[in-house]
């Protein structure tokens, strides 16, 4: 049986992005740049209102210098 996804969990997901970022001294707009983005991209999933898919997330994580498997692990620390 498939548990639901708390608010809780999607926060703590949310913070980590935002904590690498943060690690790396990149403001949203850097990370953008890197993403060939605009800024809102960056904003909008920070915030909860738009979500990353697997594929989105590899390339976001590729962007902070962290491999996918090493942000797996990270949220799981955090879940």
């Amino acid at each position: 049986m498939l548990k639901r996804v708390s608010q809780a969990q999607r926060q703590a997901f949310r913070q980590l992005l935002r904590d690498l970022r943060n690690e790396r001294g990149l403001l949203q707009v850097d990370l953008a740049r890197k993403l060939g983005r605009r800024q809102n991209f960056v904003s909008l999933y920070e915030r909860g209102m738009r979500r990353l898919d697997i594929l989105e997330l590899r390339e976001v994580c590729k962007a902070l210098g962290i491999s996918l498997g090493a942000f797996v692990k990270r949220l799981e620390q955090r879940l």
